[in-house]
């Protein structure tokens, strides 16, 4: 591996079964992840967990705190402040109930995972510490499901800032993994007064690094990861503070990334992302060895 991109030693076999019909492709669960930056005095990092090499999807591989939708944040209404439903759900291509469960996966995990809140008490402030023991045991209550976000920002008499986020890319699981998500991406500043820490059961290493330090340690095969890190991580690298890779959100495609596999002249199967070349993969079938 010539650089450090995931993938499986199974999806020969599977994209082979795909092509020929055995397999039938699952529908992707919506989810959502955040590329939470914050400045430093040679531009801006962004904050990555390294997936413990035990986890069965993208075992080893660094990526952005991030999970699925919970589906009770698609019928309860929030306390919300920023864009409106409408204009969250016009930007991100879906209705308003899924736009707001997918800004709310995008809050929740943050917190979930990096422990920083995209919340305050009013639509103009944002939630300073939350490592005391009551947020601690909010939080494992949201990881497990114990407590929905709605109740969770009800009971804190908080209110989601989404005006803190904003969305930048969306890039759907290949049809013959089986394991697929739909998956938004989403970019924020780490807010004054908060600092992220590794609060997830599934990463063994958490990172603050600047986009091309991390890029450069993809290209070396140092860092593995998946696809949409290392694009999203390309992307990220002209902008030299956080406020300006925000205010350069609205610009960013959100035309859905979905890899395509075809068999070419010499009988090899072609696995690539549109509009990424550099992830384009040549398998070799039964008959062309």
């Amino acid at each position: 591996m010539s650089n450090g991109q995931w993938y499986p030693p199974e999806w020969p076999d599977r994209i082979r079964a795909h092509a020929s019909g055995e397999l039938t492709a699952v529908t992707p669960k919506r989810a959502a992840t955040v590329m939470l930056l914050r400045d430093t005095a040679d531009g801006p990092a962004v904050h990555m967990l390294r997936r413990r090499a035990s986890m069965a999807f993208a075992g080893g591989a660094y990526a952005y705190p991030g999970g699925g939708v919970d589906p009770r944040d698609d019928d309860h209404l929030v306390r919300w402040a920023g864009p409106s439903l409408q204009a969250w759900a016009d930007r991100l291509g879906v209705d308003q109930a899924s736009a707001q469960a997918i800004v709310c996966a995008a809050v929740r995990e943050t917190y979930e995972e990096a422990g920083v809140l995209l919340a305050g008490e009013t639509p103009g402030t944002v939630v300073g510490d939350t490592t005391g023991d009551d947020w601690e045991a909010d939080r494992r209550a949201l990881v497990e499901r114990e407590l929905s976000f709605a109740d969770f920002l009800d009971r804190r008499g908080l209110v989601l800032r989404s005006d803190l986020l904003a969305a930048w890319a969306r890039w759907i699981t290949p049809e013959f993994e089986p394991r697929r998500y739909d998956t938004w991406f989403f970019v924020a500043a780490l807010p004054e007064g908060q600092r992220t820490r590794n609060a997830s059961t599934e990463a063994d290493r958490t990172v603050w690094i600047r986009p091309a330090e991390g890029a450069a340690g993809y290209d070396k095969g140092d860092l593995l990861m998946m696809p949409p890190t290392v694009a999203t991580l390309r992307a990220l690298e002209p902008y030299r503070a956080a406020s300006d890779a925000l205010a350069a959100a609205g610009e960013q495609d959100l035309t859905p990334v979905l890899a395509q596999a075809r068999l070419d002249d010499q009988g090899h199967l072609v696995l690539s992302w549109p509009g990424h070349d550099e992830f384009t993969k040549h398998i070799p079938t039964e008959g062309s060895r």
